[in-house]
């Protein structure tokens, strides 16, 4: 089953995975506020160890504004595990779309069923649910936080 890409006002969809603490993780359950979903397409990668410390680095600006910003990747849990421990990245929810493989990038028109990876990009969420922007990127560029803080800071 094909899902179209999604564009600004479509409705976002749910989904729970498990993040790098195992422990299962529904975003977008708090009333009020965003959601910025940050594909990568996988873990033990130069660019995605980049985007995803990056989320952590931007911590602080994201709490400021209201966005809960969570990376996803089709990797394992033991891999997420492993990789966030590895990289440092302790706050921020790293999330595996490993089972069914790639579902929620699926969801969202970002899988790559050739490579079995999700592509690169971010997707912000209002608190209404509906997707506010989304961007997808090269698959060796890095994503441009500061464009992702300006958006989301409207």
């Amino acid at each position: 089953m094909t899902h179209h890409k999604l564009k600004k006002g479509d409705p976002a969809p749910k989904f729970t995975l498990i993040n790098q603490y195992e422990k299962e993780v529904t975003p977008m359950p708090q009333s009020g506020a965003k959601t910025l979903l940050s594909f990568h397409p996988l873990a033990w990668t130069s660019v995605c160890e980049i985007q995803m410390r990056t989320l952590e680095v931007k911590k602080n600006i994201f709490d400021d504004l209201g966005v809960i910003a969570y990376g996803i990747s089709v990797d394992s849990v033991p891999s997420k595990k492993e990789w966030a421990a590895a990289i440092g990245v302790t706050e921020t929810n790293l999330l595996a779309d490993f089972w069914p493989h790639g579902e929620v990038a699926e969801r969202y028109g970002l899988f790559n069923a050739d490579k079995g990876i999700s592509g690169r990009a971010n997707v912000l969420i209002g608190a209404d649910k509906t997707i506010e922007w989304i961007r997808e990127y090269e698959i060796f560029q890095v994503p441009d936080i500061e464009e992702v803080i300006k958006i989301a800071s409207g």
